[in-house]
């Protein structure tokens, strides 16, 4: 059974490279819903720069660890000693695929390896940001994507995690849809938020279909 997701802050994609804002100020994505129905939706997100790094261990001590490096770069340990802000959701995939949709915070596992990344706010391009003093942190640029999205609150466990990617699977195969890959997880609320109050998501990057 898969690890549930690890939570910290970060964007998920910005659509055509705007943002929204959650009542703390911290960005979020805007994207085009393509269609929804209650908590399921499917999303079209376009392309970002994200940072990342490999770590080593498993999955709560990658996290944490990863989070950690990549944080020292946005908050200054870069060239130009650049204070980057930070956005949400947090995210994490295993490795073994690509790497398709990212979050401001994403992982992904190869082995006892994760691939934690951080998602640039959306005024930057790849470009545009300062390089990275720790060379175990690189920048790279994610193109677009179509996005299959459950949304709910709560706690985080295996039992749950897995209901629900059941459930995101079967509402995507009923609309004839292909979902590509393991699933994304993601957290918009630090660790001190309410339970109840808590934003989670599920979701599977999806295959595109062909114009007519």
């Amino acid at each position: 059974m898969r690890e549930p997701v690890v939570a910290a802050g970060a964007v998920l994609l910005a659509f055509a490279g705007a943002a929204s804002r959650t009542a703390s100020g911290v960005e979020e994505p805007k994207f085009r819903t393509a269609l929804a129905e209650g908590g399921l939706e499917i999303r079209e997100y376009a392309p970002v720069v994200v940072a990342e790094t490999v770590v080593e261990g498993d999955w709560r001590v990658a996290g944490n660890a990863g989070f950690r490096r990549l944080a020292k770069y946005i908050f200054g340990g870069n060239d130009g000693g650049k204070k980057i802000a930070m956005t949400a959701p947090v995210s994490q995939r295993s490795k073994g695929q690509k790497i398709a949709m990212t979050a401001p915070v994403s992982q992904e596992r190869s082995g006892s390896n994760w691939v934690v990344a951080f998602t640039m706010p959306s005024e930057y391009s790849l470009d545009r940001l300062p390089v990275p003093d720790d060379p175990a942190v690189k920048l790279r640029q994610v193109g677009e994507r179509r996005v299959g999205a459950i949304r709910f609150s709560g706690i985080w466990d295996a039992q749950r995690f897995e209901a629900k990617t059941a459930e995101l699977r079967r509402w995507l195969e009923s609309r004839g849809e292909t979902a590509m890959g393991e699933p994304v997880t993601a957290r918009y609320d630090p660790p001190w938020t309410p339970w109840f109050l808590r934003r989670n998501e599920i979701l599977f990057e999806l295959t595109r279909r062909l114009p007519g």
